[in-house]
This record gives structure tokens, sequence and C-alpha cells, in this order.
């Protein structure tokens, strides 16, 4: 049965009171319906992705000589102690005991650190249209499984130079780029409207979960089992990821086999009673002009540059700037997380909650919240600096001194 008659015929059984009586039954399941089962799905692919993108952030100063050595201390600090030049050339042997370590200068870091969003600019672009022609089902799942073995195949690309480690990294953003913009397609026919701030954001929070237990405990293996393990234990948490996705999603919740009729009744009789979308014809023109959309590119664009700077450089900031191991550092890396997962999770009931008593419009909601996000965000990247005594200078600055003229190529 089609989308559209099953949207016919619930909308019948709105019209004679039974409506109710569905959103009742959903209801009852609570976090136990498919539809939140599906969030959660959502959630451990984005646990993975994300998982994926942050682990080369802190496994930098174990890949990289140099990185994190006592000479890169504040100058009012001094010269380091004979105990601490002696416990970081101990520690300096273990890592190299356990991996192997390579001759990047700051400038090649920084290149291998960004290069994992150079296809973010262009990929969202096609992704929208190929997830809207094959389904959000099977280009989550292939773009997620190719991530992730990528991801198994970075210790390898590092040994073959950083020109291969750089490529790598780009087709996996582009990998990467694909699963964050196509999931978005599944909501479209799975959340009801009174629980689509919910369900996104449940699912959006693996993002955060991923960073924060790659920070977490990233340090920690790169220090014991050496930083290979950090790609080879989160790359195979995505294959087992994209493994489940397959048979355990379907983009129409008129074609799951093990959900109620009460539940699908309830989300395609939700969904009936929105605006009906105007097709797919691209008002470009139009957009152009569009002051809005302006607006939410800007906000996108300040959201992302914070965002990239700190998950790529808060650990390496913390190491090298800070003088703080790399297990510690991942874990003054994650409280930040922490604090940020929590705050999804309630802003999505908050929104929910303020929306379905009508307490605030739809639109205000989505303002306040951004603004309040954002501002806040700003104020305190902007006074982060001052917890170093305002004389610290930036980490790339501060290695460019240390490893001016090292190349591309490995030694």
């Amino acid at each position: 049965m089609s989308t559209r008659a099953e949207a016919k015929r619930v909308a019948v059984i709105s019209s004679d009171g039974n409506l109710n009586t569905a959103h009742a039954q959903a209801s009852r399941k609570g976090f136990c319906s498919v539809r939140h089962g599906l969030a959660v799905i959502v959630h451990l692919c984005n646990f993975s992705v994300n998982s994926q993108k942050m682990s080369l952030s802190i496994a930098m100063p174990a890949m990289v000589t140099g990185t994190a050595r006592p000479g890169l201390l504040n100058a009012t600090a001094g010269r380091p102690s004979t105990d601490s030049q002696d416990g970081w050339n101990e520690t300096l042997q273990q890592l190299e005991a356990v991996a192997p370590m390579y001759d990047w200068s700051p400038e090649i870091q920084g290149i291998i650190l960004s290069s994992i969003n150079y296809g973010s600019f262009l990929a969202p672009i096609p992704t929208g249209y190929i997830a809207g022609i094959f389904g959000a089902k099977y280009l989550v799942g292939v773009s997620l499984l190719l991530s992730s073995i990528l991801a198994l195949l970075v210790p390898l690309a590092a040994d073959a130079g950083a020109v291969s480690l750089i490529v790598l990294r780009i087709v996996q953003g582009i990998a990467q780029v694909m699963v964050l913009t196509s999931e978005y397609l599944i909501w479209v026919k799975w959340a009801p409207p009174l629980e689509k701030s919910q369900l996104i954001n449940t699912a959006l929070s693996g993002e955060l979960t991923g960073s924060f237990i790659t920070l977490l405990i990233g340090g920690f293996l790169c220090e014991t089992e050496g930083w290979p393990s950090v790609f080879y234990i989160f790359g195979g948490i995505g294959c087992a990821c994209s493994f489940l996705w397959f048979p355990l999603v379907y983009d129409d919740p008129t074609n799951h086999p093990f959900i109620s009729t009460g539940e699908k009744d309830y989300i395609v009789c939700s969904l009936a009673q929105q605006d009906s979308s105007p097709g797919w014809s691209l008002p470009i023109k139009a957009m152009m002009k569009s002051l809005p959309l302006w607006g939410i590119l800007v906000f996108y664009f300040t959201e992302f540059w914070i965002i990239s700077i700190l998950m790529a450089y808060t650990p390496i900031y913390i190491n090298s700037v800070l003088h703080v191991n790399l297990r510690d550092s991942g874990i003054l890396s994650s409280l930040l997380l922490a604090v940020a997962f929590i705050s999804s999770i309630l802003g999505g009931l908050l929104a929910d909650f303020l929306h379905s008593r009508k307490i605030f419009r739809l639109v205000t909601i989505r303002k306040l919240s951004t603004a309040i996000g954002e501002n806040g965000e700003a104020v305190a990247t902007l006074t982060a600096p001052l917890g170093t005594g305002g004389d610290s200078q930036p980490y790339l600055c501060r290695g460019r001194q240390q490893s001016h003229g090292a190349g591309l190529k490995d030694p």
C-alpha cells in the first residue's frame, strides 16, 4: 500500500475521532515504540561517525614527535624541570614502543585534521537528491560502512605518508557527510510533528556521545595499546552498526514489519495533517533573495567553525600548551561534550513541551534556541584563553618554531 493511500485511509479514521485512540495507543508505548527505537539506531550511527572523526584529534599528539614536548609551555612558565623532562622522555619512549611516530610539521597536522571537512561544502547538495531517489536507508548504510572501513585503514595510510592520509580523510569525510545529510530524510515519514524535536535531538545526540567517548578513552588507548587501536576499535564499531542498520531500518513506517497498527496509524495520520510538500522544484532565485535562508547559512557557518576548531584542537591544546598527558587531556576535553549531550536531550524535550503547550510559537522556539546556543558558545570560546592567563600562543604558532621546514614526506 502506498504512503499516499495510507494517509488517506488514516485521514478518514481521524474524521471519525479515532486519531486520539491511535495517539493513546502509540503514547502508551513511550520510549519502547518503534520510532524511538529508530532514533536510538540513528543515534548509534551518529556515534560511529563522530567517533571516527574525532579519533585523529586525540591520536595526533601520540602520532607526531615533538607535539607535546615540555618546551612548548608558556614563555612565562620558564624552562621545564629535569624531572619533567625525564618524565616526558620516558613517555615518548613508551609511545614509540607501541606505535610508529611521524615527523609532521604543525602545518601538515592542520591540513590532515581539517581534510575530513573538505568535502562537506559540496557533498550535501547531491546527497539530498540521491537520498530522495534511492532512499535514506541504503545511502546511510553504505556510507557508514565505507567510512568505517576507511577508519580501519588510517594506520596503513599514515605509514604510506601524509598525502595518502589526507586523501583517505577527504573520502571518509564525504562518506560521513552523506550519512549526516541523508538521515534527515528518515524523519520526514517517521517523526510526528509534536515529537520531531525529541526524536531528532535523540538521534543527533549520538554525535556528542561519539566525540565524548572517543576523547574519554582515546588518550588511555593511545598510551596503553598504541594510537592505531583507536581507529581499529571505532572503525569496528561502525562496521557493526552498519550491519545492524540494513535489517532494522525502513524508510517508511507503512513498510516496517514489526510496527504496531496503532503506532503506524498515529504516525501517518499526524503527518497527513501537515501541509503537503510542494514537490522537487528548487526555487533557486527565491532562495538567493531569502534573508532567513542567508541568516541560517551564516549561523551554520559560525557554528561549524567553532565546533570544528574545538573538536580538532582542544585535545592538542591541552596536551601541548597546558602540558597535560594524553589520558588526562582526553578526559578534560570530554567534559565539554558531556554537558553538550545532556543539554541536547533536555533542549529537545523542552522544545516539544513549549510547542505542545502552545507557550511559544514554533518559530519563536527555534529563534530562542539558536540565539542562546550560539551566543553562549561564542562567549565561552572568547573567554577560554583567559584560563591560561592570557599569555598562551596558538598551538600552530608555537609548533612552527619547533618544526619549521618539515615536509609532506615521512622520514
